[in-house]
C-alpha cells in the first residue's frame, strides 16, 4: 500500500481503528495520521467505511476498538476538547426546517459553546463567507438544495475549527452548485489555514482541490498518496467502482498512440499545458505548473 507518512505531532491521527455493524466489519486496523493546513481526499465506494471511520474520528459513534486523536486530545477519554477542534457537515447536514437560517446558526453557535461575545460576529461572518446573508431571515424549508447545503457548511464553519471534515458535500447538486462549494471549501483552506477532510466518491470532485487522497476498499485503506500517484492505479480504482478523472484516461489514451505526453496530469489546466508542450515542440514538464491547481507528486 503508498502510504503518506505525516509529521510528529499530526492533527488527526488514527491507530488500529476497528468497527462492528453486528457480525459485519465495517472497518479493520485503519492507521492514518493528517497534519494540518491540508486538503486529504477520503474516497471509497458506498461502503467502503468512509462515514464509519470519519463519525469515529467526529465522536459521532464510538469505535469497537481502536484509538483517535484530534490535535492531541482523545475523542473517547477528552470529547469535549476533541470535538472543539472539529467541525463536521454530515451527508445529510442536521438542519431545523422549521428555524430561519439566522435562528439556526444561532442555535448552533450556543450548542458548541462558543464565547458568548464572540457569537454574533462568528454567525456573521459565517454567513458572509457562504453567501448565506441575503436568505438569512427565511425558513430553512423554503430554501433550495444548494442553499440548505450552504447553512450546513455556515454551520460546520461557525467559531473557524481547525479541521473540517465534509461528507459528500456535493451530493444532489448541480454542476454550478457543485462547483460553487468546492470553491468555498478550497477558500476557506486558504483564507483561514483550516484542515480539510473531504469524503467523496467521486474522484473528478477532488482531483482539483486536495494534495492528498487516501482511497478506501472494503473498510480498510487501499492507497494513501498523493493524487497523481493514486491515479496511476487507475485500473485497480475501476475494479473497486472508482473512476479516475477523465484527464487521467485522456492523458494515457494519448500516450499509448505516441503523443508524448505528461500522464500524471490531474486537471484540466495541467493537461492543456502538456499538449501545448507537445505542440509547440517542447519538452515536456511532468510535474505541471499550475500553482492554483498542484497535486504534485
Amino acid at each position: 500500500m503508498n502510504k503518506i507518512v505525516c509529521m510528529e505531532n499530526p492533527i488527526v491521527k488514527v491507530e488500529h481503528l476497528y468497527h462492528r455493524y453486528s457480525t459485519q466489519w465495517a472497518i479493520e486496523d485503519i492507521n492514518l495520521e493528517i497534519e494540518g493546513a491540508g486538503v486529504v481526499g477520503l474516497l471509497g465506494s458506498n461502503g467502503a467505511g468512509k462515514s464509519t471511520t470519519m463519525n469515529i474520528i467526529t465522536g459521532y459513534l464510538a469505535a469497537t476498538s481502536g484509538e483517535v486523536k484530534i490535535n492531541g486530545f482523545d475523542v473517547l477519554k477528552q470529547p469535549e476538547e476533541a470535538k472543539k477542534c472539529v467541525g463536521y457537515l454530515p451527508e445529510l447536514p442536521p438542519l431545523y426546517m422549521d428555524m430561519t437560517v439566522k435562528e439556526y446558526l444561532d442555535f448552533v453557535a450556543e450548542l458548541k459553546k462558543l464565547e458568548k461575545s464572540l457569537r454574533a460576529g462568528y454567525v456573521k461572518e459565517a454567513m458572509k463567507i457562504t453567501k448565506t446573508e441575503e436568505v438569512s431571515g427565511r425558513l430553512i424549508r423554503n430554501l433550495s438544495k444548494g442553499y440548505r447545503q450552504r447553512v450546513g457548511f455556515a454551520q460546520a464553519v461557525l467559531g473557524y475549527p481547525e479541521i473540517l471534515i465534509l461528507d459528500e458535500p456535493t451530493a444532489g447538486l448541480d454542476p454550478a452548485g457543485r462547483d460553487e462549494i468546492l470553491d468555498l471549501i478550497a477558500r476557506m483552506h486558504k483564507e483561514k489555514g483550516i484542515t480539510v477532510i473531504l469524503v467523496s466518491h467521486s474522484m473528478e470532485d477532488v482531483a482539483k482541490y486536495v494534495e492528498r487522497i487516501i482511497v478506501m476498499n472494503h473498510g480498510q485503506v487501499m492507497f494513501d498518496n498523493t493524487p497523481c500517484e493514486v491515479f496511476k492505479h487507475y485500473k485497480e480504482l475501476e475494479q473497486i467502482g472508482l473512476a479516475a478523472p477523465q484527464v487521467t484516461y485522456l492523458m494515457h489514451e494519448l500516450k499509448e498512440k505516441g503523443l508524448n505526453v505528461n500522464t500524471e496530469a490531474t486537471t484540466v489546466a495541467e493537461a492543456r499545458e502538456s499538449l501545448l508542450e507537445v505542440l509547440l515542440g517542447r519538452e515536456p514538464n511532468h510535474r505541471g505548473s499550475n500553482l492554483e491547481e498542484e497535486n504534485l507528486c
